[in-house]
């Protein structure tokens, strides 16, 4: 299912992040642990996170426990609330890269599936130039997978049809 919450975006792209060199496995089993750490996700609380609170979330055993993804969450939530200010919304902003609505592939095969796309190297270049870390393209072509702006299932799959008909809320 597409996801078009603003805060949701921000989690998934945090926890893609946190992702980097790990199995989505070590992060799925920690996602309760992350939310709990980082205040729900919410960027406005996240961007003003200080020493000591950065300093504590190395103690946390229940999270991923690396201080450049740390720190980095912070400038990520920066990022967020500085393209919320300019854009007013995340998602509208995420979803323009896509033309608004999820992009359909047709592959037959998993091998022909990207780790990287156009629209993927374009967001990560504006994310980055918003302040954000840990989302090189590949990074976030996965994001784009996970939150629905690229239907990557083959051709053959069963949720392929049923992807392909999801469509914005109103």
């Amino acid at each position: 299912m597409p996801e078009w919450d603003d805060r949701a975006l921000f989690e998934k792209l945090i926890l893609d992040g946190f992702q980097a060199g790990l199995s989505w496995i070590t992060i799925l089993r920690k996602r309760d642990n992350f939310r709990a750490a980082f205040d729900g996700f919410k960027p406005d609380l996240i961007a003003r996170y200080n020493k000591r609170k950065l300093d504590s979330l190395m103690l946390d055993a229940g999270i991923v426990r690396n201080r450049a993804k740390i720190d980095g969450s912070v400038l990520n939530a920066r990022g967020w609330l500085a393209i919320q200010e300019k854009h007013g919304s995340f998602s509208n902003y995420l979803w323009d890269f896509v033309g608004g609505k999820p992009k359909q592939n047709n592959w037959a095969h998993m091998r022909q599936i990207p780790v990287e796309s156009a629209e993927s190297k374009a967001m990560s270049k504006a994310l980055k130039a918003e302040g954000f870390t840990f989302v090189g393209p590949t990074i976030v072509y996965a994001f784009m997978q996970a939150v629905g702006m690229v239907n990557d299932h083959t051709v053959d799959c069963f949720r392929h049809p049923q992807v392909k008909k999801l469509k914005r809320p109103r």
